[in-house]
């Protein structure tokens, strides 16, 4: 007999990246009482790793959980990068209604499309929240019709188009359900939220049948599953059966170790949860997401939509510069091929594949940013490793033709910069399917173009626009392949003796293009320590000392001035190196170099490809 459970609403917001979604959950911890009246919080408190607290952005969904007028709202703070989708795909299957959340100004952006068809796909009721409503440019009328513009293009059902509106300023800490009469607080919105989003049912009396939608991992119980309890009970100590939609031979008895609840940001063992708790379950070793914990004696999985197919690939290998094992504590394969495995126990949208070398592994993700995610914080554990050229994966149709993943790329920039944008991408196989002017002197350009077309672009784009434009993209399924592309109009400086570069080999040097390293920095022979303006490399030697004469000339003693070298991030450097290069990481640097560091067999291999 099915029963709905009044005292429970489970929610995810969703939003464009930097909309402020983590910021409305601090909000609405902090006017829950969650926190103590004197208690010091960090701003963006979901935001728990380093990287997303230095980048602002959202890498992991999190869960917590508020209580409102003896309701408990469980709430599931989701990334918004298209790159981290997979996270947001997921999580939507624990929740019974969705906060959508869009600036006041930037209105409705490519992942708020994104997210939105996900959360209408599943029927879920969508709580729309127009943020940042204080801010000077904010149109908040323009942005109520772009939503529901987007409504309708989504095939929204009848209920879903008659949403409720909440205006809000996540940073102020109100909202209101009136866009002209500014809130005191946010019970406006723990008053719709009750309102509207349905409460969530199912059978107690059935079999117990939990969905595992993410899985945490603590180095101490290891695997942790999070998913929603759909039916029945769930007690620790309980022998359950372990089973998955996608594999129907899959089936485990398991036990149940542990049970939690998640109160605040913290999770509370609890002896048992029933239909519409969230629960966190340890001590399943081999648990995986879109697994179905169940009574024994009714094994019925819950359906669970496959995870979306990685786009991009790229090679982790072993180290094996000159340089190799200085500055790093894990070097070897073991350790590389560990932790990377490691990875997949929480990152669903990850692939790592061993290949023919035992040194090199071939890892695929979802894009650029999260991979060097990744790296980042594989290089902060200690990790020493090199990296090659993110490129595309194909595949093919049936009749054997090759297909390429495509991209939707939508560009606002200022109008002086559209015409070197248009270029920029036409030159990179891209088609422009729209231009519309936007507020402030901005046009929005709308293109499609291959995902490869865009691998190394955004440092270019930032240029081009003197860090004036913004630049989304979102995936758009497989299309043709659109022919060949060439990377980079530019040549590298390599050097071609190891040593330390010093300040006249450099002053040499830098006639020649900009440098990538200062002088007192130790090279080898084959790496990259710089760009040249000409299409092809150049090799230099940056360790050269001026030959000391007895003659002196009233000039020669003058200081050689150096211009500051060009410091890449590891954005900039995986935008930078080609596909004869590769990148070493270290905890200390990053060093770009030739694949084949031997300048006579580099030559040899050029000579060989064409």
């Amino acid at each position: 007999m099915k029963q709905t459970r009044d005292d429970v609403r489970n929610i995810a917001i969703i939003a464009h990246v930097d909309h402020g979604k983590t910021t409305l959950v601090d909000e609405l911890l902090k006017q829950s009482g969650v926190f103590r009246a004197n208690q010091e919080v960090a701003e963006r408190v979901m935001d728990s790793n380093d990287i997303e607290r230095e980048r602002g952005i959202t890498i992991l969904s999190k869960n917590t959980a508020v209580t409102y007028k003896n309701t408990k709202i469980n709430i599931i703070d989701t990334p918004g990068h298209a790159d981290f989708g997979g996270e947001v795909e997921r999580v939507l299957k624990m929740v019974n209604g969705v906060i959508l959340v869009v600036d006041a100004f930037e209105g409705a952006m490519p992942q708020t499309k994104f997210v939105l068809q996900k959360a209408l796909e599943l029927g879920l009721p969508v709580i729309v929240c127009i943020n940042k409503i204080d801010r000077p440019e904010a149109r908040p009328n323009e942005v109520i019709d772009e939503i529901l513009e987007l409504f309708l293009d989504l095939d929204a059902s009848e209920e879903q188009l008659d949403c409720p509106f909440v205006f809000a300023s996540a940073k102020s800490g109100h909202a209101s359900l009136d866009m002209d009469q500014p809130g005191h607080n946010m019970i406006p919105l723990f008053e719709t939220i009750l309102d509207y989003i349905p409460a969530p049912v199912g059978d107690p009396e059935a079999g117990t049948q939990v969905l595992i939608s993410t899985i945490d991992y603590n180095e101490y119980v290891g695997r942790i599953g999070v998913g929603k309890v759909d039916n029945g009970e769930i007690r620790v100590n309980q022998e359950v059966v372990l089973v998955n939609h996608h594999e129907p031979d899959k089936q485990r008895k398991v036990k149940v170790s542990k049970l939690y609840e998640f109160d605040g940001l913290n999770k509370v063992e609890v002896t048992s949860a029933s239909i519409g708790s969230i629960v966190a379950i340890s001590g399943i070793t081999d648990i995986h997401i879109g697994d179905t914990l169940c009574a024994v004696d009714n094994p019925v999985a819950i359906p669970f939509q496959k995870i979306s197919e990685p786009t991009i690939a790229m090679n982790f290998m072993v180290n094996d510069s000159p340089l190799a094992g200085l500055e790093g504590k894990y070097v070897t394969s073991r350790h590389l091929r560990d932790r990377l495995f490691r990875e997949l126990n929480t990152d669903v949208s990850l692939r790592v594949e061993e290949t023919e070398s035992t040194e090199c592994f071939k890892v695929s993700g979802r894009g650029e940013l999260h991979l060097s995610v990744l790296i980042e914080n594989m290089r902060r554990e200690g990790f020493e490793f090199a990296v090659s050229k993110a490129e595309v994966l194909y595949k093919t149709d049936e009749k054997g033709k090759k297909l390429e993943p495509m991209e939707i790329a939508y560009i606002d920039v200022p109008e002086e910069f559209s015409g070197s944008v248009i270029q920029k991408l036409s030159n990179r196989k891209g088609e422009l399917q729209g231009m519309t002017p936007i507020n402030g002197g901005y046009i929005r350009l709308e293109f499609s173009i291959p995902s490869r077309g865009l691998i190394g672009y955004r440092g270019e784009f930032m240029t081009d626009t003197k860090g004036n434009g913004i630049l989304n993209t979102i995936f758009d399924g497989y299309g043709p392949y659109k022919g060949d592309l060439s990377y980079r109009k530019q040549g590298s400086l390599i050097a071609f003796e190891a040593g330390e570069a010093i300040t006249y080999g450099l002053f040499n040097a830098q006639e020649r293009g900009i440098l990538f390293i200062g002088p007192g920095e130790k090279v080898y022979a084959g790496m990259v320590v710089g760009q040249t303006g000409k299409a092809e490399d150049i090799e230099i030697n940056v360790c050269k000392k001026k030959q000391l004469t007895n003659t002196r000339s009233s000039s020669a003693d003058e200081a050689l001035r150096l211009t500051p070298p060009k410091i890449l991030s590891l954005e900039q450097a995986l935008e930078f190196i080609d596909v004869d290069e590769l990148l070493e990481i270290t905890p200390e640097s990053l060093r770009i170099r030739k694949r084949i560091l031997d300048p006579t067999m580099r030559k040899r291999a050029s000579f060989n490809k064409n």
